[in-house]
């Protein structure tokens, strides 16, 4: 296998294991990231990291050689089943965070920009090349770039192929740091934070972040209303303003 889940306490960890080939993405290796993602929709996962293994690459793209060979009855159908997959991400139940260790190009950088969050070493690269190879973006990187940098540097980006290093993603807000010292102690020590919260409410949360990128402003103000009404009713608001105000740290219970 490609893909490697493992669990920290209730942390999952999705690793590409293709450091051979830079962890590229063969047509498999996204099928096996789908299986991966549906079980972590199943277990008692809080949070999701997703990584690459070593520490030259996240992801550096696709498998060029099986594009080649494919028809192109072959590709559409590939690229719906991979923008699919990393659809699930959207939906998954908990937050997921990208640690981007070194090249996450094409579909690497797909799969990061699906995730709820993303960290960076300082050695990352990131970008979508296609446009190099006579191609664009095929699993979501047109859409999904714009709504996090703007239109006018995702399409510089998209346009040009060109890569970006660590510190320019910070700036555009394309990763939300650049992690100094061990990735997995800081990505892990997000991960905590973020477990100890009230996983429906958390969901609320993204849902209503996400509402935000495709409705109009009084469309999502109305969903923002409906949302937090949502989190009023559950038993978890009853305990953490119950514990605000006796200064305790709250026991959600994802009611």
């Amino acid at each position: 296998m490609s893909v490697e889940l493992t669990r920290r306490g209730d942390v999952g960890i999705l690793t590409l294991r293709r450091p051979e080939a830079l962890n590229a993405l063969s047509f498999q290796i996204i099928e096996q990231i789908g299986a991966a993602l549906d079980e972590v929709e199943k277990d008692d996962s809080r949070f999701l990291i997703i990584t690459g293994e070593g520490e030259r690459a996240f992801c550096a793209g696709a498998d060029i050689k099986e594009l080649r060979a494919a028809t192109p009855l072959e590709m559409g159908e590939r690229m719906r089943r991979g923008q699919q997959t990393f659809g699930k991400l959207d939906r998954l139940r908990v937050p997921s965070l990208a640690l981007i260790n070194g090249y996450a190009f094409g579909g690497g950088l797909e799969l990061a920009l699906a995730c709820t969050f993303r960290m960076a070493t300082a050695n990352a690269k990131v970008g979508l090349p296609e446009i190099k190879l006579g191609l664009i973006p095929g699993y979501g990187g047109t859409q999904r770039l714009p709504r996090l940098v703007g239109e006018g540097r995702a399409m510089e980006m998209i346009t040009t192929g060109r890569p970006v290093g660590a510190e320019e993603a910070l700036a555009m807000g394309l990763v939300q740091e650049v992690i100094e010292g061990d990735p997995m102690t800081r990505a892990m020590a997000l991960a905590g934070q973020l477990a100890k919260l009230s996983l429906p409410v958390l969901g609320f949360a993204r849902e209503a972040v996400s509402r935000a990128l495709d409705r109009p402003l009084e469309a999502g103000f109305e969903a923002e209303a409906n949302l937090n009404n949502l989190a009023f009713q559950l038993s978890d608001s009853t305990e953490g303003m119950a514990a605000f105000e006796e200064k305790r740290d709250p026991e959600f219970k994802d009611t």
